[in-house]
C-alpha cells in the first residue's frame, strides 16, 4: 500500500492508493483511418482464457505420456510373449526328443543277446529315467506325448498356413501388376490397331483417288475400270485374310479389331496388287507436252485430225520406263510410229511407246513396273524427238494425261 502525505489546513492527511489486481480489466485499442474502437477484456474473461489454456496443455501432456507408456507395455508385452513362444516351443521339441531317445535306447538294450553288467546298469539307469519322465507327463497334460506332437503339429500347420498366406499374397500383387500390364499391353495395341487402320485406309483411299482420276477419260469412251472386278490374280478367289485362331479370344472388341485391321490390310494388298498393271506415272521423268490428246492441225498435211496419244517432247537417247507390269506384244519397225514397243497390262490396259531410237525388249518379254524399255528418238512420222505415248482400255484409246498426274501413293 501507497502513502501520499499532503497537508490540510494546519495538518497533514494521508491519501490510499488502491493496489492494482493481478487480473485488472484491460482495454485493447485500435486505430484504423483516423477511428479508434475499444475491445474491453473483463478479469473474468481473462480467468476464463487462462483456466482453457491450462486445460489443454494439462490433457495434451497427459495424452502424450498415456501414448508412450501405452507404447513401450506393448511393445515390452509383445517381446516377452515372443520370447515365451519361443522357449515353450524348443523345451516341446527337445522333451520329445530326449523321451524318443530314451524309448529307442531300450529297445535296442533289450534286442541284443548278450547281457552284461555294463549294459544291465544302463538299462535301469534308462528305466529309472523313463520312470521319472512318464511322472512328469502324468502331472502335466501338455507334456504326454500326444499333446506334444499336437501342439508341434498345430505350430507347423499355422506356420505353413502363413508362409501359405505370404505366398498367395505376393502372388496377388503380381497377379495385380500382370493384370495391369496386360492392360497397359492390351491398351498399346488397339492405338496400334487402330493407327495401322487409319493408315491403311488412307493408303487405299489414295489408290481409289488415282483409280477415280483415270477413270474421267475412260468414262468419256463409255468404259469405266472396276478395280475390284479387274485383277490380275490367279483364279476368282478372295476374301479379308483371318488367321486360324485355335483359341478363341475371350475379348471381342480386340478380335473384332484384329479382323478388321486383317481386312484392311487385305484390301491395301488388293488394291497395290492391281495398281501394279495399271499405266499411271509418267513414261519419261523429262518432258514437255507437244500434242494433246483429241482432235489437232497434223503437222505434216496441216489439216485437222485425230490424235490418239499424247506427244512428249525430250531429248533423245532419254530412258522410257514402263509404268506397270506387262508382256511385250510388239517391238519392231510400224510405219508412221517408228520404231514402236506394245504392252499388254492385262485389266484391259495397253500401252503404245511410238518413235523410239532404241528398243530394250523383244516381244514375249514380261516387264516389271519401271523398267526402262527404250530410248526417246525420231524415227518414223516424226518432226523432232519425242515420245508418242498411247494408252488403250478394252481396245478404245483414252486420254494419257490423267494417267501421268495421277499419283499411286
Amino acid at each position: 500500500m501507497n502513502f501520499d502525505f499532503g497537508k490540510h489546513n494546519s495538518g497533514y492527511h494521508i491519501n490510499y492508493a488502491e493496489k492494482k489486481k493481478l487480473f485488472s480489466d484491460k482495454e485493447i485499442i485500435f486505430r484504423s483511418r483516423g477511428c479508434a474502437k475499444v475491445w474491453n477484456i473483463t478479469s473474468k474473461m481473462q480467468m476464463g482464457m487462462l483456466c482453457v489454456a491450462l486445460l489443454v496443455a494439462v490433457g495434451s501432456f497427459y495424452s502424450y505420456y498415456l501414448y508412450n507408456r501405452t507404447g513401450n507395455i506393448l511393445s515390452s508385452r509383445d517381446r516377452e510373449l515372443l520370447q515365451t513362444r519361443h522357449a515353450y516351443l524348443e523345451l516341446m521339441g527337445d522333451f520329445v526328443n530326449l523321451h524318443n531317445n530314451v524309448n529307442n535306447m531300450i529297445s535296442n538294450l533289450e534286442k541284443q543277446k548278450s547281457q552284461t553288467p555294463e549294459l544291465n546298469k544302463y538299462k535301469q539307469q534308462a528305466e529309472v529315467l523313463e520312470d521319472k519322465i512318464k511322472q512328469i507327463t502324468a502331472q502335466t497334460d501338455w507334456l504326454t506325448d500326444e499333446k506334444v506332437s499336437q501342439q508341434i503339429s498345430l505350430n507347423e500347420a499355422l506356420l505353413q498356413r502363413d508362409i501359405a498366406a505370404s505366398e498367395r499374397d505376393e502372388l496377388k500383387e503380381h497377379l495385380r501388376e500382370m493384370y495391369s500390364a496386360v492392360d497397359d499391353i492390351r491398351s498399346a495395341e488397339t492405338e496400334v490397331f487402330d493407327r495401322i487402320k487409319v493408315l491403311a485406309n488412307k493408303e487405299v483411299q489414295k489408290i481409289k483417288s488415282a483409280f477415280a482420276e483415270i477413270n474421267v477419260p475412260i468414262r468419256r469412251a463409255g468404259l469405266y475400270f472396276n478395280a475390284l472386278a479387274n485383277s490380275k490374280k490367279d483364279g476368282g478367289k478372295g476374301g479379308p485374310f483371318m488367321p486360324d485362331m485355335k483359341v478363341e479370344l475371350k475379348d471381342k472388341i480386340l478380335s473384332k479389331k484384329i479382323a478388321e485391321i486383317y481386312k484392311t490390310v487385305e484390301d491395301v494388298e488388293y488394291y497395290r496388287e492391281v495398281m501394279h498393271y495399271v499405266p499411271i506415272g509418267k513414261p519419261v521423268w523429262s518432258y514437255w507436252v507437244t500434242s494433246h490428246f483429241g482432235t489437232r492441225s497434223d503437222p505434216f498435211k496441216a489439216k485437222k485430225a485425230t490424235h490418239k496419244g499424247i506427244d512428249l517432247a525430250s531429248r533423245t537417247g532419254n530412258k522410257i520406263k514402263t509404268q506397270a507390269k506387262g508382256k511385250i506384244t510388239r517391238a519392231e519397225v510400224a510405219g508412221g510410229y517408228g520404231n514402236l514397243v506394245e504392252i499388254n497390262h492385262g485389266n484391259g490396259f495397253v500401252t503404245k511407246y511410238a518413235h523410239l531410237h532404241k528398243i530394250y525388249v523383244k516381244k514375249g518379254d514380261y516387264v516389271e513396273y519401271n523398267q526402262a524399255i527404250g530410248e526417246v528418238g525420231n524415227t518414223g512420222r516424226s518432226t523432232g524427238p519425242h515420245l508418242h505415248y498411247e494408252i488403250l482400255y478394252q481396245g478404245r484409246p483414252v486420254n494419257p494425261m490423267p494417267f501421268l498426274k495421277a499419283k499411286k501413293s
